[in-house]
């Protein structure tokens, strides 16, 4: 398909997306909020479900654990190696309809799917396909979730999936605690997942922090996980890229096509508002008081499954094949 004709696809399914969601509401303009509610959680899970079902690989991921990052470095990879353009950055299918060489990757935060299918308590929706879990220390996603919420969030979505009202005085902290958007919410759904992973047909844990420390390294470990390997040259270019510096003034300029509000600032005078905004591992330290750290630091040790190396002694003594590794 000629990349024009795709962009103009993907605008109308854009569109498309956006008034079956709003035509959704306003034949429900009498109904309760809950409802309104129930009912779009449920649209968003049947056109996710269709993505899952038709992809090669699903990338997991809790909102604010560095998805975006990881687009960035997966498509300055796959520019390279299919010379694709620059300023195209991967959705789900547009780097396949330029070329069928590169697989379909469904990015999602798996929030929506439940929703239609009814599996709340399992990832049996997920046991037949080749997923990545990428993880981040919950604290530094709920420091950064708070931000997102505060500067970055439509006040539809904020009700959708029942974070604090838009403009609410809100603490940090008081969010950070929240079990509908804070810690206790992400705990669960990584315990979930470290559940259920031996239950997936091919399974890689990928922790955002190895991609920090080790960025090459374990890119290369993602690509060959994939079944897309790259040459070292084009690891390193495209991670590169995706450095924090080149997002920041990729973001500035608005870079990419059809990204959305992926890389776009709400504010270009407020820097929380962006999307690329710290990157810093154990970054939520730098907002609270020693007595508050600890008793988030407690919550995490005491909660979190030790699967993922955060909490406890497993924070200090992780290795990397606990960070990254595949089965299946």
């Amino acid at each position: 398909m000629p990349y024009a004709l795709f962009v103009a696809r993907q605008g109308l399914q854009s569109v498309w997306k956006t008034i079956s969601r709003k035509g959704l509401r306003l034949l429900m303009t009498f109904s309760p909020e809950e409802k309104k509610t129930t009912a779009e959680r449920r649209l968003r899970g049947r056109e996710q479900v269709r993505k899952l079902r038709m992809a090669d690989i699903v990338v997991v991921s809790f909102g604010k654990a560095g998805r975006t990052w990881l687009r960035v470095m997966l498509s300055g990879v796959y520019h390279q190696k299919h010379g694709l353009p620059q300023r195209a950055l991967m959705g789900f299918d547009n780097f396949h309809h330029m070329d069928p060489a590169v697989p379909r990757i469904f990015f999602t935060h798996d929030n929506y799917i439940k929703d239609y299918t009814g599996n709340r308590d399992s990832k049996t929706d997920f046991y037949d396909k080749k997923v990545v879990l990428l993880a981040r220390d919950p604290r530094d996603v709920a420091a950064s979730q708070f931000f997102q919420w505060k500067f970055r969030m439509r006040p539809g979505k904020k009700t959708l999936n029942k974070y604090p009202e838009h403009e609410a005085d809100v603490s940090m902290l008081d969010f950070m605690m929240d079990a509908d958007a804070g810690l206790p919410k992400i705990i669960d759904f990584m315990n979930l997942w470290a559940d259920e992973a031996p239950r997936v047909r091919a399974f890689m844990l990928l922790r955002y922090e190895d991609l920090r420390a080790r960025p090459e390294e374990t890119l290369k470990a993602l690509l060959d996980f994939m079944g897309t390997p790259a040459t070292g040259e084009q690891i390193k270019k495209a991670v590169d890229f995706a450095s924090y510096e080149n997002m920041k003034k990729m973001e500035q300029k608005k870079t990419f096509w059809l990204s959305g509000g992926r890389m776009v600032p709400k504010d270009r005078d407020n820097p929380n508002s962006y999307k690329v905004r710290k990157a810093k591992v154990g970054g939520y330290r730098d907002y609270f008081e020693d007595g508050e750290v600890a008793r988030i630091d407690s919550l995490v040790d005491s909660t979190l499954a030790a699967y993922f190396g955060y909490g406890g002694k497993d924070r200090e003594n992780a290795t990397t094949a606990q960070a990254t590794s595949g089965t299946g």
